[in-house]
């Protein structure tokens, strides 16, 4: 297998298409990159922004350019002697008519050729939520239509835009009552014909035959007698409900909550056969080297799947899995994957720039606002148990309904509570048992959980029945349905209630709040992080290491300014008791109080400081006002406590955005001049934190993971901020520069230190992909605020310097401290790196010996990468 060195991740999409990718290879090529790194291109619904809802897995999306343009991209990689990863979406397809499976499904229900390719429940209709009310409201406002879907050649279920195929048995009725030429032929070959046959007879017929005007007019007429509409709507294979019904009850396996997006059974050999045709055939033909596997934890079986794909591939695939591993947590060493996506790379960053003693004190001042919002403990768990039994009700109803059914003798609300409290306390985000017993890690997780539980039921007979199923000492297809689903639902319920709920209600500091991390753990810092890439080092050393991608809560440069607050928190504390008081006139009051509350107001000053731009300028607001007041509301939408995606308070966020948009109004003048002039220190100590975790990123182990521009600084928000287009003419521009660092502005010094570090990786690349990660010892007087180490591989080495906790110790405009704050700081350097070395970033020579002077390295350039000479 020939491993990327570094990878680029290209959001196609929203102007990116694979001609302008194309145009990028040069750019990308000078940086150092080996493989773009691209979002799902397959065909996925019209207007998709970020490609996850895919239509069809066997076809290239015509939008970014087809199969043609394609087949350039390639070329130009190919040439540039550069390889292609895809991002390939296995677990879940669009519930849309767009998508040709499910069209089918819809038209003939459990008869249909794709019934078995999505997980539903057929004991029952089809349930679609897709209705702004009840239907029996929607029928009598006039809402669904009879229509003829010309494109398709089929009649349908008109819901404003949304056209659902009929079930071709309820033809005879509609020509009945008709008596339409046209409608009676449809009628007759609907009889006949199924599947393809069917759609092109049914074409074939309607626009061989009469007046479709004529046609369409008896369809509106017929449409207005409700009471057939409802008769034929009770034909069919499905049943349109209200979309709020989808927590309680829905009769397919959702992508966590999105009922846009249906749950695939790639578990079946001939389903995995369907999605992958084309994937296969790329990688086959040498046009992919490498794959992303979105969600594997969604899959009914991971490890089966991955060998399936392993074999279907080749060994000399790349394969890293989208995976969140909770603390502690290791990849399954089963899995035949290089590692995962990366997000414990950002955790293992956070420990390192946090300040634990400053965290402290920033603690109290927040708890002192945020009142129950504050503790972290009791938050998760009701945040945990809102999924579970509000916006997972049904799936976790229909777990507690199957065990019901295995263990008659135990009451199923027993089962149900039972259920509830485990997934409430489940530490990680699934185990991975399919047949026979579960591995020890997974046992043993599953045993911490069960003894957490116990004391918090009166009866632990039912928990005890729920453990023999996930423990897989019950036979049957029952039992083993009840374990993969409790393993599917799981993972759902820890990443919604974690990360988007959680994360949205405790606020102490935004920077630790991100996917995989642990807001509540004690920074170790640099004796942790060593610890940790040792443990990487040895368990995924070929996975990828990421500091932002397109489901991060914030830019990586946005998240390095905040982890500033926890070094300045008396500062940031005392500062925002001035900014409420400043503020206080724009507070809404509503009859629970005044809006926005003290740990939302905590919440967006931390936000607003994380992307301030440097240059504020009071008369262009414009852009930073609407990105600003757009997260506003989806921050507090996403924390579900006054307002929701499902129930939504109109007054409450009308009183939050009007509250953000406060604090970047121009006519806010005395905020605004004491806001800029507080975050001045810190987005000094930012600005270093940035470089230094990018050249951690560069040289640690693990494959570096460049999020499309943020080689240059990314202060973005979260999605869909964050997947706004990269300014890559600028960065070209930036790339083409030469000159010495002291003379480059902040951004492009961040891409120089990129180019610097990838274009070694490129010249070594067995000393990052083979070397030993060897931490080395600091002494000195300012020893905690430097981390080093070395990567070592036979005779070759480099050395790495990175500075952290710097703040208020930089002047304004400086990315260095000066030799006179390391006083006697020096890293030790064992003897087999003793020779004549060189720093790469500024080229200066380091003379042989046991120790570097941190005051010669540091005192006039921000980070060291060293090399021999």
């Amino acid at each position: 297998m020939t491993l990327p060195t570094a990878t680029y991740r290209i959001q196609f999409r929203n102007g990116m298409t694979f001609d302008r990718a194309c145009g990028l290879i040069p750019y990308l090529k000078t940086l150092g990159i080996s493989h773009l790194y691209a979002s799902p291109i397959f065909t996925a619904v019209n207007g998709s922004t970020h490609g996850y809802d895919v239509t069809d897995a066997n076809d290239i999306d015509p939008a970014l350019g087809g199969r043609a343009g394609f087949e350039r991209l390639t070329e130009s990689l190919a040439a540039a002697g550069m390889g292609l990863i895809l991002d390939i979406v296995p677990n879940h397809m669009a519930a849309s008519p767009e998508n040709g499976w499910w069209r089918d499904v819809l038209a003939f229900g459990q008869q249909s050729s794709y019934a078995g390719h999505f997980d539903i429940d057929w004991s029952e209709p089809l349930t679609l939520p897709q209705l702004g009310q009840d239907f029996e409201a929607a029928l009598a406002a006039g809402e669904l239509r009879i229509v003829l879907d010309e494109t398709h050649g089929n009649f349908a279920f008109a819901y404003f835009d949304t056209l659902l195929p009929l079930n071709p048995s309820s033809y005879g009725a509609i020509a009945n009552r008709l008596d339409d030429p046209v409608a009676t032929r449809m009628a007759e070959a609907a009889a006949v014909t199924s599947g393809e046959d069917f759609a092109r007879t049914m074409r074939d017929i309607l626009f061989e035959g009469g007046d479709r005007a004529i046609l369409r007019q008896k369809l509106d007429e017929i449409s207005a007698d409700r009471d057939f509409v409802k008769s034929l709507h009770e034909a069919q294979h499905w049943r349109l409900t209200h979309w709020k019904e989808a927590a309680r009850h829905l009769s397919y396996r959702r992508f966590f909550e999105v009922t846009g997006l249906v749950g695939t059974r790639v578990e079946n050999p001939s389903v995995f056969e369907d999605m992958h045709r084309l994937t296969i055939e790329l990688v086959r033909h040498g046009k992919v080297q490498g794959l992303r596997i979105d969600h594997v934890d969604g899959l009914a079986e991971p490890k089966a799947y991955l060998d399936r794909l392993r074999d279907a591939v080749g060994p000399d695939t790349y394969i890293v899995v989208e995976k969140i591993l909770g603390a502690g947590e290791a990849l399954p060493e089963s899995w035949p994957v290089s590692g995962t996506t990366g997000y414990e790379f950002i955790a293992a960053l956070s420990e390192l720039f946090v300040d634990g003693s400053g965290l402290r004190r920033l603690d109290d001042a927040y708890r002192s606002l945020a009142g129950e919002t504050g503790d972290l403990e009791e938050g998760r768990r009701l945040a945990k148990r809102l999924m579970v039994e509000r916006n997972f009700a049904g799936e976790t109803g229909r777990l507690a309904t199957i065990a019901a059914g295995i263990f008659p003798e135990i009451n199923t609300d027993e089962i149900a509570t039972a259920l509830t409290e485990l997934l409430i306390a489940f530490p990680v985000y699934r185990t991975y048992g399919d047949g026979g017993p579960l591995a020890w890690q997974d046992s043993a997780v599953l045993a911490a959980t069960a003894s957490q539980v116990m004391g918090r039921l009166d009866d632990r007979r039912a928990l005890d029945h729920v453990l023999r199923l996930l423990e897989g000492k019950v036979d049957g297809d029952a039992a083993h349905e009840f374990r993969i689903r409790f393993q599917q639902l799981s993972g759902p319920v820890m990443a919604k209630a974690t990360e988007d709920t959680l994360f949205y209600r405790y606020n102490r500091l935004l920077a630790a709040n991100e996917v995989g991390g642990e807001p509540g753990k004690a920074p170790d810092g640099p004796e942790g992080f060593h610890r940790r890439m040792a443990e990487r080092a040895r368990l995924q050393p070929d996975g990828l290491s990421a500091s932002a991608t397109h489901d991060t809560k914030r830019g990586e440069d946005a998240r390095a300014r905040l982890y500033a607050l926890s070094e300045g928190a008396d500062v940031f504390a005392q500062a925002v008791a001035r900014w409420r008081e400043m503020n206080r006139p724009w507070l809404t009051e509503l009859p629970e109080g005044a809006a926005p509350e003290p740990n939302v107001e905590w919440m967006l000053y931390q936000a607003l400081a994380g992307i301030w731009p440097e240059d504020f300028d009071r008369g262009r607001t414009e852009e930073l006002h609407e990105r600003f007041t757009d997260y506003a509301v989806k921050a507090v939408r996403e924390a579900k406590l006054h307002t929701g995606w499902i129930e939504q308070d109109a007054a409450y966020e009308d009183a939050v955005r009007a509250y953000a948009a406060a604090l970047v109004s121009p006519e806010n003048d005395a905020f605004l001049e004491d806001f800029e002039r507080v975050l001045q220190p810190f987005i000094a100590a930012g600005y270093l934190n940035s470089l230094s975790q990018t050249l951690l990123k560069l040289t640690a182990p693990g494959i570096p993971d460049i999020y499309q521009g943020s080689e240059g600084f990314d202060f973005s928000l979260v999605d869909p901020d964050n997947r706004r287009p990269a300014d890559h003419e600028r960065l070209t521009a930036w790339l083409a520069e030469a000159g010495p660092i002291a003379k480059l502005q902040a951004a492009a010094l961040k891409q120089r230190i990129v180019a610097i570090g990838l274009q070694l990786r490129q010249r070594q690349p067995g000393l990052f992909a083979k070397g030993d990660y060897l931490p080395l010892k600091v002494t000195g007087s300012r020893r905690e605020h430097v981390l080093a180490f070395a990567r070592v591989h036979k005779d070759n080495f480099a050395i790495v310097a990175a500075p952290r906790l710097m703040f208020g110790w930089l002047d304004p405009g400086v990315l260095f401290a000066g030799p006179e704050f390391w006083e006697d700081t020096a890293i030790a350097v064992p003897s087999p790196l003793h020779g004549l070395k060189a720093d790469l970033v500024t080229g200066k020579t380091i003379e042989p010996g046991g120790s570097i002077a941190v005051a010669a390295l540091l005192g006039s350039q921000p980070v060291g990468l060293i090399s021999p000479i």
